[in-house]
């Protein structure tokens, strides 16, 4: 018989109290997955995985120490418990760990208006098998495509976490997908491109057709890539990669980073680091979307807040811990594994969209470089230096000319945000909301 998760973790918090822990929390996860993929007309793999894993932070005092195991069997939670106490008792002192206030945690939260779980039954694997063979199928049909890897997936994933201070409490996710690759031409000219899909509720998909001719359409426009020109340039960042450059800012305002002193905005609080009538805005409670949750790591209540308003940076991505030592409140961005403790992270966000289409962008850039594709990074922390490999499309008076590759483009972070112009191409289901972003003035080594 499956046991209830909340009822793992009352346990554990209780065989911790028995221990001799002050405080603690726990959190228990169970999951299960299911993925087809399909290559060269053939299946090739077929997988199904189901686990529970449950976590364990104890805390005397200051100090603090977590413990995980796949293994829920009275004896191991018992020992789970001995094993953290004894590690805790020789933990270093950190003053700024500890639970939340009882006053702060998470009470009375909606989650049926998160709609994160889709009420169907689980797939078979022949319909997920059907997807991703209707995806190579499609991909196939596009000429000089000869191969395509595709697949079908769903997971499930429920977790609950309770802690000594009297908060208790759940939620699940589902997520199906369709994904293909496709492969054209040979030898080093071979190229290739993708395109997937996933949504919570599989009704919302799109056609496994679709997924597959994306794929080859894109493959195709990459036959006869060259290097393009070396200099300074503008730069469109296509929306399918447009979130990794807002992800420098989140990992720059990150309440850890920011402790440590190792950001490049960490003197930036209040000031302008986006173009005045952009705003950069995460929130948790947005329905129907991947990363939303009603709670985070440490029970606290979720909510919508601005990261930047209208250009202007207004805080720092906050656990209780890292508030505690800038001396800030937590934003209630804890994350929460079964085997670490809390530590900042951000859920939904959304850059404000702009009013023109990539094609206008594009018309706007005159000669540049669109970027569709980003590999490998060098990225400086201290100084927001940038350098990135990258391919796509090289444009020449607000047209594509023809595919490019084997080119790196560099800038500096601060200045590449201060002067971004988005496009209004965002995809409305994604957790991270980011349109097609023109920056100016990039250096890109090419031929």
């Amino acid at each position: 018989m499956t046991q209830p998760l909340d009822r793992l973790t009352d346990r554990l918090l209780q065989v911790a109290r028995s221990a001799g822990a002050e405080a603690a929390d726990a959190i228990a996860v169970r999951g299960t997955s299911l993925s087809i993929d399909i290559r060269e007309r053939a299946l090739e793999q077929a997988e199904r995985a189901e686990s529970v894993e449950v976590g364990l932070r104890v805390l005397l005092g200051g100090r603090q120490a977590c413990v995980s195991a796949s293994d829920i069997s009275e004896a191991t939670l018992s020992a789970m418990a001995e094993r953290a106490v004894a590690m805790a008792r020789e933990a270093p002192d950190d003053p700024c760990a500890g639970l939340a206030d009882s006053a702060e945690i998470a009470r009375g939260w909606d989650l049926a208006a998160l709609e994160l779980v889709d009420p169907s039954d689980e797939p078979s694997p022949a319909a997920l098998e059907e997807d991703a063979r209707a995806a190579e199928a499609a991909a196939l049909e596009t000429a000089g495509i000869f191969q395509v890897e595709a697949g079908g997936a769903w997971s499930r994933r429920e977790m609950h976490l309770a802690a000594s201070n009297g908060f208790s409490g759940g939620y699940a996710r589902s997520s199906r997908s369709i994904s293909a690759v496709a492969f054209t031409g040979s030898g080093t000219q071979m190229e290739r491109d993708w395109a997937a899909e996933t949504r919570i509720f599989g009704a919302d998909l799109p056609a496994a057709t679709e997924v597959g001719r994306l794929a080859a359409e894109r493959a195709m426009a990459r036959v006869g890539s060259r290097k393009p020109p070396t200099g300074s340039f503008p730069v469109l960042y296509d929306e399918r990669i447009a979130a990794s450059l807002m992800s420098h800012l989140l990992s720059a305002v990150n309440g850890a980073t920011i402790a440590r002193g190792g950001s490049w905005l960490r003197d930036a609080l209040g000031q302008q680091v986006l173009p005045a009538h952009l705003s950069f805005i995460e929130d948790p409670l947005r329905p129907r979307t991947g990363s939303s949750r009603p709670f985070d790591g440490e029970g606290l209540p979720t909510r919508r807040r601005a990261i930047v308003e209208n250009g202007f940076l207004t805080g720092w991505t906050l656990d209780l811990a890292t508030g505690r030592k800038l001396k800030m409140a937590s934003t209630a961005n804890a994350a929460r594994s079964t085997s670490q403790p809390p530590s900042p992270s951000v859920s939904n966000t959304e850059l404000t969209p702009g009013t023109v289409t990539r094609a206008e962008l594009l018309a706007q850039m005159g000669t540049g470089l669109l970027v569709t594709s980003l590999m490998g990074s060098s990225i400086n922390g201290n100084t927001g230096d940038y350098s990135r490999g990258a391919s796509g499309f090289w444009v020449e008076r607000g047209e594509i000319v023809g595919p490019v590759n084997e080119c790196t483009i560099a800038g500096n972070l601060r200045d590449m945000l201060r002067t971004i112009v988005p496009a209004n191409d965002a995809r409305p289901h994604l957790s991270n909301r980011v349109p097609s972003l023109l920056v100016e003035g990039l250096t890109i080594a090419g031929a």
